[in-house]
């Protein structure tokens, strides 16, 4: 069991609890496992990808032989067919870390999707339900002007939605769109009021920045290969085989998925469907960096440095109290 420390305020008295938090291509997981190596820690992934079964190559999921070493919690739990919200990955976040701390041990969660790490931490806000007439507006302005019109629209009225929204994405814009002109309030601080119950545990929040934008880019591509040469396109053509599934589902709208699947439905040059998949998983790191750089209360590391294990586990040894 951990120790009760005392003398110390009810604050401090609260379980502890971990977040490494990073964009695509940091060292996250590896630097995960080295830290359940050392402390009494267990990982529950932070990742709208590794949910789903059968989406193994293309989300870099752990192997098996990792996952023998440093189980991950929260992983391979949807069928790619169903869809997951921040909300049941809150509810299901929560349970886990309650088992974990039962067991005397302490939660790490890893990964970047960082609403879902929000939505944990400050709870889930209230956003106004659709507006069918503001809908139907938005609607028409998207197809009189287009999505490219919409997205600047957004750029100005809350740069923070739209800095973390793919550019091509008309649901999530629109959506957010809707929420200003319902509100009159951007969605991003209507989302960081947050609403419900504190997070019930005593949190460090660790924070991986990459030194350079080129050598993040040279880790993209690197790991992009190694998905390639390991059958990342007969992953998705598995999945394309299915009847129930389409690339507009939650799922298959993963960086990395919606391009191969419509480089392989419009038999494009896989040359070009790898450019494709480089510069969105380029785009995807630079909406994950500004959501970082926005956690003011991380305490941020060097991504991938050769010292980057031995500070980070200096670091939790310390916090935690050598647990």
């Amino acid at each position: 069991m951990m120790p009760v420390r005392k003398n110390v305020p009810m604050s401090e008295q609260l379980p502890p609890a971990i977040f490494l938090m990073g964009p695509t291509a940091s060292g996250k997981t590896a630097l995960a496992v080295e830290l359940v190596r050392r402390f009494p820690l267990e990982i529950i992934s932070v990742d709208s990808a590794l949910v789903y079964r059968g989406m193994d190559i293309g989300t870099a999921k752990p192997d098996a032989d990792t996952l023998r070493v440093a189980p991950h919690r929260l992983i391979d739990i949807r069928d790619p067919a169903e869809p997951y919200s921040a909300a049941e990955f809150r509810a299901d976040a929560l349970r886990e870390m309650a088992d974990i701390t039962a067991q005397g041990r302490i939660p790490l969660l890893v990964g970047g999707t960082f609403l879902y790490f929000r939505a944990l931490q400050y709870g889930l806000s209230s956003l106004p339900a659709a507006n069918a007439a503001v809908r139907a507006r938005l609607e028409d302005e998207l197809r009189e002007h287009g999505l490219a019109a919409l997205y600047a629209r957004l750029q100005q009225v809350d740069p923070v939605t739209a800095a973390r929204l793919h550019p091509s994405d008309p649901q999530r814009i629109q959506r957010a769109l809707e929420v200003h002109a319902i509100s009159g309030l951007p969605m991003s601080e209507l989302l960081g009021r947050g609403r419900g119950a504190p997070l019930p545990y005593r949190l460090l929040k660790l924070a991986l920045l990459p030194q350079d934008r080129a050598g993040l880019h040279r880790r993209i591509e690197t790991r992009l290969a190694l998905m390639l040469a390991g059958g990342f396109e007969d992953e998705v053509r598995q999945l394309m085989a299915r009847t129930d599934l389409n690339p507009e589902l939650p799922a298959l709208r993963a960086v990395g998925y919606r391009q191969m699947w419509s480089g392989i439905a419009s038999s494009e040059d896989r040359s070009q469907t790898r450019e494709k998949i480089l510069a969105a998983t380029r785009q995807y790191a630079r909406r994950q960096l500004t959501w970082l750089r926005n956690e003011t209360d991380a305490e941020t590391f060097p991504a991938a440095t050769e010292r980057m294990s031995a500070r980070l586990s200096a670091r939790v040894a310390e916090w935690s109290g050598g647990v």
